[in-house]
């Protein structure tokens, strides 16, 4: 068997939150998912939803994330817990000379972000954030800037309407209810898989979601975001207005090499759109401009007595999910860097800093 043939073992840092990462390596055949583990400390649904992952994938669940790295044979750690343990656990696995694949957001504190830079660099890891850089049409995206077809990129756009529900509309929590508790409200939707923000600190849409649009931004013009003008606005969900955070938000931004841009985004609600949502990329250059719709291509499935949650748009030739874990298997072998590697990960947690930081200041800010 040759070095490019050997599978990597990976180990499964928690398993709380979406389990599409855990099944998007598991299914590479480059990947071995080898065990669960998580702190024994951890709360008993953490537990329980650890535990019922490993009993379907017959691997073993352990209580104790130092003896899992000791214990096993590992490659890798696949990140996906509470939003704000995501750092800790990318530290603890890079020090144990683990490549780290992280759920997104990489956190909601730009501190526990520069752990993860000092570690993964120190120990000379490869770190890949969760991302739909792969996705088709950002492909042919990046394909036609880098050809010059529109000539020098000046200005970039990404609307990223998510139609997906948060729980309670807004206005409808009675007079007298006590608020939508965060942390009880992501435990109830991990059901139907509307837990994005999981953890006991309350995520807006933008620590939420603005990896994904920040990522196209970052992997189409190659540039730093380095001062952000911004507003939000609760507009949908009654868990989102209980809990003081965004579900809609609208960044202006300037970057390096004297781009600008732009990006409009929230979770609009499932009624709203028969797709995912109204996701696209403008792009203006010197010689021209593309918009790029991201759902694309997709076909159309209508019929009688259709299910409300089902999308009446699929997706359709996607693999981003097969590519991410083929960039990352690259990585491993070869040194080189990921898609979206750890310094990526920590300047978009800046940008969202910044951003709502302006939102409440109304004033520009400048990217730490």
């Amino acid at each position: 068997m040759s070095s490019n043939d050997r599978p990597f073992k990976a180990l499964v840092l928690s398993i709380v939150k979406h389990e599409y990462i855990p099944l998007a390596v598991d299914a590479h055949p480059r990947f071995e998912l080898v065990a669960v583990a998580d702190d024994a400390s951890a709360p008993e649904w953490v537990h329980e939803r650890n535990q019922e992952f490993a009993d379907r994938f017959d691997i073993p669940y352990v209580k104790d994330v130092e003896k899992a790295f000791s214990d096993y044979d590992l490659d890798l750690a696949v990140v996906s817990s509470e939003a704000e343990r995501h750092c800790d656990l990318a530290v603890r696995a890079s020090n144990a000379g683990l490549h780290v694949i992280s759920d997104k957001p990489m956190s909601n504190r730009l501190s526990e972000c520069d752990r993860v830079v000092e570690a993964v660099q120190r120990n000379q890891v490869r770190y890949l954030l969760w991302n739909r850089n792969f996705l088709p049409a950002v492909i042919q995206a990046r394909e036609t800037i880098e050809a010059g077809t529109i000539g020098d990129l000046y200005a970039i756009h990404v609307d990223f309407y998510f139609s997906k529900d948060a729980g309670p509309p807004k206005g409808s929590r009675a007079q007298g209810n006590s608020p939508i508790n965060w942390l009880e409200r992501q435990r109830d939707a991990h059901a139907d898989g509307s837990d994005g923000g999981v953890g006991v600190a309350p995520l807006g849409e933008l620590q939420i979601e603005g990896i994904y649009p920040l990522g196209y931004v970052r992997v189409l013009t190659g540039a730093k975001i380095t001062r952000v003008f911004t507003t939000t606005a609760t507009h949908f969900h009654q868990a989102n207005v209980d809990n003081n955070i965004d579900d809609l938000a609208a960044v202006s931004f300037e970057m390096d090499e004297g781009l600008v841009g732009t990006l409009c985004m929230g979770r609009i609600g499932a009624a709203s759109h028969p797709d995912i949502g109204e996701i696209k990329i403008n792009a203006l250059g010197t010689k021209g401009g593309l918009v790029i719709s991201e759902a694309r291509p997709e076909v159309g499935i209508y019929y009688r007595d259709q299910p409300k949650a089902e999308f009446k748009h699929e997706r359709i030739a996607n693999e981003n999910d097969f590519l991410l874990m083929e960039n990352f298997a690259t990585a491993i072998d070869t040194g080189e860097d990921t898609i979206l590697n750890e310094t990526d990960g920590r300047d978009t947690v800046a940008v969202v800093q910044a951003a709502l930081e302006s939102s409440k200041t109304n004033r520009p800010v400048n990217v730490p």
